[in-house]
């Protein structure tokens, strides 16, 4: 579905104690890329990454999934805006594009984007994929973030 890109890093998180350092990492990686796509099974850690990366951006606001709403706004102690996108409840994607997703996404401003695999023709043409994926059990996780 996706283009491979040129990966960029593989995180191995053995905990939530790693999370932090992991969300410090994909901060770097996305200096130059504002659009972020999370991949993984339900339960991977998708939102509770998010939650992170909001935190150490600035966010003083309640980080949650906008699974309902599609998309949340966030801003920064600095003033500056994030949105965070969920699409696991979407039917089609003409629903994407009705809350406008492609100006979001044109805007210049970091979107973060879970599921993305349910709008695959509306995707902005670079991006930084982040695929999480969780150990059979326990809490390990491995992250990859790939460049698109």
């Amino acid at each position: 579905m996706y283009n491979t890109g040129v990966e960029k890093a593989i995180i191995r998180m053995s905990s939530l104690e790693d999370l932090p350092a992991a969300a410090s990492v994909l901060l770097e990686e996305s200096r130059q890329e504002p659009v972020l796509l999370f991949e993984g099974p339900m339960g991977a850690g998708k939102t509770t990454l998010i939650k992170e990366l909001c935190r150490q951006m600035g966010v003083k606001e309640n980080v949650s999934s906008p699974t309902f709403a599609l998309v949340n706004e966030y801003e920064t102690d600095a003033g500056k805006l994030i949105y965070h996108f969920d699409f696991y409840r979407i039917n089609e994607e003409r629903e994407a594009l009705a809350i406008g997703a492609l100006e979001y996404f044109d805007s210049g401003r970091t979107c973060l984007i879970e599921w993305p695999s349910l709008i695959p023709n509306l995707l902005p043409e670079h991006y930084l994929l982040v695929r999480l994926e969780p150990a059979a059990e326990g809490e390990e996780r491995t992250m990859t973030i790939n460049r698109i």
